[in-house]
């Protein structure tokens, strides 16, 4: 069987070269008998790309559509699968961030796409503040949908680049919507990989004593030393 993800409604699947039209087919037609929920099988014609980190699909089986419905840790989200990045492998890591989470923190979300990590967190901690910041204009719209849709009071989305919104934030605050966001933060997530040298920085500009840096980093397992290493320093 070929790899796949399932984001709701949808399975996007990473066939093989030798797959064929036909044999493409079929297997999409057995994941659709499998997963009685899916009612769209694309195929993944790209690999993860650009700054939004978006991906290129082509419909295989069912109805032709890009949009999904994706039930989370007792969140639902609607997004794009081709113009916001989104991952289902997270779910259990988003849920033991939640868990880390006091009910008086103030909470930055840094590439916070379609508002997965800002959602779980404001579900299962109801803590103070969320603020989430996302460049792309897709994602801030259903990251926007997304909070209605969950119930969610807490949380602010603002779009920008994390490099241009964190000065405002230390040079006396943003508002949004009527609301002062706070200049300095409990918790600040940085879950997309890898950004150390060009965004850890920002994260420490809105950081005070005791604020958690939650980081995320791909390495070598025999690597891991000097990442942290490299982190500390």
């Amino acid at each position: 069987m070929a790899n796949y993800d399932i984001i709701g409604n949808i399975a996007i699947v990473k066939f093989s070269d030798a797959d064929t039209s036909e044999s493409k087919l079929k297997k999409a037609q057995e994941i659709m008998n499998q997963y009685k929920g899916i009612r769209t099988v694309l195929e993944k014609s790209n690999k993860v790309s650009g700054r939004l980190r978006t991906i290129k699909t082509n419909f295989i089986l069912g109805e032709d559509t890009r949009e999904a419905l994706y039930v989370e840790n007792g969140c639902r989200f609607k997004l794009n699968v081709e113009t916001c990045y989104f991952s289902p492998r997270l779910a259990g890591e988003r849920l033991e961030v939640a868990k880390k989470i006091k009910s008086k923190d103030k909470v930055l979300v840094m590439f916070s796409g379609v508002g997965p990590f800002s959602i779980v967190v404001g579900k299962h901690t109801r803590c103070k503040k969320i603020v989430c910041i996302e460049l792309g204009k897709e994602c801030c719209r259903y990251a926007s949908l997304n909070v209605k849709m969950n119930k969610l009071e807490n949380i602010e989305v603002i779009r920008g680049d994390v490099k241009k919104i964190i000065p405002k934030l230390i040079k006396g605050g943003l508002n949004v919507k009527g609301n002062l966001v706070p200049l300095h933060f409990d918790v600040v997530l940085m879950p997309r990989p890898n950004l150390r040298e060009t965004f850890l920085s920002q994260a420490l500009k809105v950081s005070k004593k005791g604020t958690k840096i939650i980081y995320y980093g791909f390495s070598p397992e025999s690597k891991k030393d000097k990442m942290v290493s490299d982190l500390i320093a």
